[in-house]
């Protein structure tokens, strides 16, 4: 089993290599089959480690040793561990179906091969981030997804919203990794080793005597870093942006793994914030406030992509509201669900932009059902799962998050709720204006509209397949008790995390299930009743919207009020520094020394005349002068 560990990462970095180098040598197609193969390699490799799992417990794998200075010492080892196996299949298997769509999808882009080789290298960088053994081996693969997020944002750099999308993007991570590393620095020198394995099965949180308000400082600064990853409030604002990438991009990074990374990160580090129930609570607030905001905006958004973003951005917070709650098990659960209904609903949307010929905005489109059959079933089916509705996968995931805050807090309950209802209604006004009533767009659009290639529908299939089944691995206790259905998930990672368990009455889960559905199924008929019943279209950018709805269209005003405190701010501080500090201070200094030096070479360059008789006056002058010097 080491073998196949070690395997696992090396795949996709062989494929970057092999595609990075050869590049123009290579074809597209054969690009594309190096990269297919590499992550499809990787994922055969994890469902062999995880069928070796189902019987072992954790595994560690020492490559080498890395880093000794002093009494710090790191090496790259990896973890794998019942929670990293369930991540490596959700990162290679969505992976690889991404891939066979963007084989499709950026066929006759100019960089397809420098796409291909950044997405293996993404790939690289993630398994090592779910692998790392120590909090090193883990931030550096951290550090790389978040380079290769800003490569893929940023891919079609001829374009400057897209630079500027990768640049905020990046700058926005930077902050949530400046906690990181301060919380690295904080636990090296509480308990003097980042490992994993000493940290958490060793048992040297419980016997090392560390303050809980040093415990309570180191959890916050991991959640921060948790927070730039995973786009929660107030980092972000990058995510929304972050759709300028191709959007394959969008599904792979945005999705389905990357910003899931800072969930991973909080439940590989459960034992820590057990500890400190100060900060679980501080999680679960910021998270069921994002997930309300996400959702709010989503209401109002016109462009496809930037829906399922701020879909996005509100599901993660759901994820942790579950975290804050201790239900780390849900909180992962939906990671997985989530995984396979957004990437679906991405790669479908994907799909309807390349028939469009790249139009994004839902206001252009309608009718699309009729000619693009196969993208609007697996659609459907996505948009389905991701508003709850049973027997779907969202259905089951959400369900335990909701159990869970019924348990512990019922404002937070009452939250995630609202939350639910606004997706459902948020979702299905996105498939009924894409998808239903008559064709809004132009003719020659309308003339160009076309079912998506195999390479791009077959994802689709298999992702809303897993969207219908996935749900029954972890299907709720006490309804599964009564009908002799075991919580397989649960217990598969009781082993990782110390998950808390809602120990709800039947009856109490029953109505709950049956309120929820009921609520959205009600949810979903108003958004007919409006978007295809009487063929609402929302309204032009140019009307003026007033109230609650202005706010709520304008994004909360968080982009303009950051900018007015934070890159105005800087602006102008970099421009006094360039036209003061640099222009007059150090460019003056630097140009004031060559000018001395130039204005003083002219007169020592008189001396250098080429007369023989000055040269013969001067050579008696100074030995005149050397003969008084030493005379006196």
């Amino acid at each position: 089993m080491e073998q196949l560990v070690k395997l696992v990462p090396l795949f996709p970095l062989i494929s970057f290599a092999i595609i990075g180098l050869l590049n123009r040598k290579l074809t597209k197609i054969h690009a594309a089959i190096f990269a297919c193969t590499g992550v499809l390699l990787s994922f055969v490799d994890s469902i062999m480690i995880f069928i070796a799992q189902l019987n072992h417990g954790p595994v560690e794998v020492k490559i080498f040793d890395w880093i000794v200075a002093g009494d710090f010492s790191a090496s790259l080892t990896f973890l794998c561990d019942h929670l990293s196996s369930i991540f490596l299949l959700v990162i290679t298997g969505v992976g690889f179906l991404i891939h066979i769509f963007s084989v499709g999808y950026m066929m006759e882009d100019d960089g397809f091969r420098r796409f291909f080789a950044y997405l293996n290298l993404f790939i690289f960088f993630m398994l090592l981030l779910v692998l790392g053994n120590n909090f090193l081996v883990m931030f550096i693969g951290w550090e790389g997804v978040g380079f290769c997020s800003f490569m893929l944002i940023g891919f079609w750099f001829k374009e400057e919203a897209n630079n500027n999308a990768a640049k905020k993007a990046f700058v926005m991570n930077r902050v949530g990794d400046l906690g990181f590393l301060i919380a690295m620095c904080l636990i090296f020198v509480a308990f003097g080793t980042l490992d994993f394995t000493k940290l958490f099965s060793g048992g040297l949180l419980a016997s090392t005597s560390v303050s809980n308000e040093m415990m309570t400082i180191i959890t916050l600064c991991l959640f921060v870093g948790a927070m730039g990853k995973s786009a929660q409030i107030p980092l972000y604002t990058w995510l929304p942006d972050a759709m300028a990438g191709p959007t394959p991009v969008s599904a792979l990074i945005h999705a389905a793994t990357m910003v899931t990374a800072g969930i991973y990160m909080v439940a590989r580090t459960n034992f820590m914030f057990n500890m400190t129930p100060a900060t679980l609570e501080f999680v679960a607030i910021i998270g069921a406030l994002t997930a309300l905001l996400g959702a709010s905006i989503g209401l109002f958004q016109n462009d496809i992509k930037k829906v399922l973003a701020y879909s996005t951005v509100s599901q993660l917070g759901l994820m942790f509201l579950a975290l804050g709650l201790g239900a780390y098990s849900a909180a992962v659960f939906h990671v997985v669900t989530h995984a396979f209904f957004k990437a679906l609903l991405f790669l479908g949307s994907g799909s309807v932009i390349h028939s469009m010929g790249g139009e994004q905005d839902i206001r252009k489109m309608g009718g699309l059902k009729k000619h693009m059959p196969v993208t609007y079933m697996t659609f459907l089916i996505g948009t389905i799962a991701i508003s709850g509705i049973p027997p779907l996968a969202g259905f089951f995931s959400k369900d335990q998050i909701l159990a869970a805050a019924f348990e512990h807090n019922k404002l937070l309950f009452v939250l995630g709720m609202i939350v639910s209802l606004m997706t459902a209604f948020y979702m299905f006004r996105l498939l009924f204006l894409t998808f239903h009533g008559s064709f809004r767009g132009t003719h020659e659009q309308e003339h160009h509209l076309h079912e998506s290639p195999f390479t791009m529908t077959f994802p689709l299939i298999v992702l809303a397949i897993f969207s219908v089944i996935a749900g029954f691995i972890g299907f709720p206790h006490a309804l599964g008790e009564q009908m002799g259905i075991h919580n397989w998930f649960d217990d598969f990672l009781k082993t990782s995390v110390s998950s808390v368990h809602t120990e709800a009455h039947l009856s109490t889960e029953l109505t709950m299930m049956g309120i929820t559905t009921a609520l959205i199924l009600i949810v979903i008929f108003i958004a007919r009743s409006i978007y295809v019943g009487k063929g609402a279209i929302p309204e032009d950018e140019k009307v003026e919207r007033k109230g609650l709805q202005k706010l709520i269209y304008n994004k909360y005003y968080v982009d303009e009020l950051y900018n007015a405190l934070f890159t105005r701010p800087v602006d102008k501080l970099s421009a006094f520094f360039q036209n003061f500090m640099d222009n007059k201070i150090v460019d003056g200094i630097v140009n004031g020394l060559g000018k001395t030096t130039t204005k003083g070479g002219s007169y020592v360059r008189i001396l250098q005349s080429g007369n023989i008789n000055a040269y013969a006056i001067l050579f008696i002058l100074a030995i005149t002068l050397l003969f008084l010097i030493i005379l006196f």
